[in-house]
């Protein structure tokens, strides 16, 4: 096996901290769901593909910026997040039952982005991609440090909203007891939709991320779940900085494993480290 250069790690390096936020910036929506509503919510990634979807359609056919678009994705997302809370609360879903709901639902979705965009592959053409960074011998693209910028900003204000306002005591008191929450006149119910809208809405950041850097299809939904569930799994679920450092570690472990190996054996290591760290909590239980 050669030894790669240093200019080839050094960019590996980088390439690691950028696909390290995206994982990061996906699984904070999906831990705060998994860790505060207890819904093990498989739609996660069906919207942050919906909306990369119609991120590259507004700007393949109206010129519209891509972060311009996240002016409407945001509440658009944020209110398919609170009716499909609703729903599930309607028929009190378990946290298995949603998992198998919300599958079903990212089946529905896929199905509709073939219905629309078809199954080929999409690229869309932006000049965040064209412009670049050098950093020594790095390049970082402008798309790259939007997702690393745009991931870590969103983490800060999740940290903010949990652990510096009412609100967000008022979430962590009924995520711990619902029952008691209720009791001392928290509204239970409408924090689950409001908190369920504001994970669909980072997924609609996420997506903006998606469509900025990687060519979209229906089917690579399923790619992303299970690093991303890595991610969520190696972190402390309903954390705002846990899942960022977590998915910068895996995005590292992966950049690092293809230049010294082969781009095949990425995967493995993320699940390697993923079943390592989970017997090791077992292990201290």
């Amino acid at each position: 096996m050669c030894m790669p250069s240093a200019s080839l790690l050094l960019q590996s390096l980088a390439s690691g901290v950028f696909i390290g936020a995206l994982y990061g910036l996906i699984g904070l929506g999906l831990g705060l769901g998994w860790g505060l509503l207890r819904l093990i919510n498989l739609a996660h990634f069906a919207w942050v593909f919906l909306a990369a979807y119609i991120t590259y359609e507004l700007k393949t056919r109206l010129g519209i910026d891509p972060l311009i678009s996240l002016i409407g994705l945001v509440p658009l997302f944020a209110l398919l997040g609170v009716a499909m809370q609703a729903l599930l609360a309607r028929f009190a879903i378990t946290p298995f039952n949603s998992l198998l709901a919300t599958f079903g639902l990212t089946v529905a979705v896929e199905a509709f982005l073939q219905l629309i965009w078809s199954a080929d592959f999409r690229r869309m053409a932006s000049h965040y991609d064209e412009l670049k960074l050098r950093l020594g011998p790095m390049v970082v693209t402008y798309s790259e440090v939007v997702t690393i910028v745009l991931a870590w900003v969103m983490g800060g204000v999740v940290w903010w909203m949990l652990y510096r306002t009412d609100l967000g005591k008022s979430i962590r008191a009924s995520a711990e007891d619902a029952a008691m929450a209720t009791a001392f006149g928290i509204d239970a119910h409408r924090l689950a939709l409001g908190l369920s809208g504001a994970c669909a809405a980072l997924a609609a950041c996420a997506g903006v991320c998606v469509a900025l850097t990687f060519t979209l299809a229906p089917s690579q939904i399923y790619a992303w779940v299970g690093v991303v569930f890595a991610t969520v799994m190696m972190g402390r679920l309903a954390s705002a900085w846990v899942p960022l450092l977590a998915g910068l570690f895996i995005g590292l472990s992966e950049s690092l494993t293809m230049a010294l190996t082969a781009p095949t054996w990425a995967p493995l290591v993320s699940f390697t480290l993923l079943i390592l760290i989970l017997i090791t909590r077992r292990s201290h239980d």
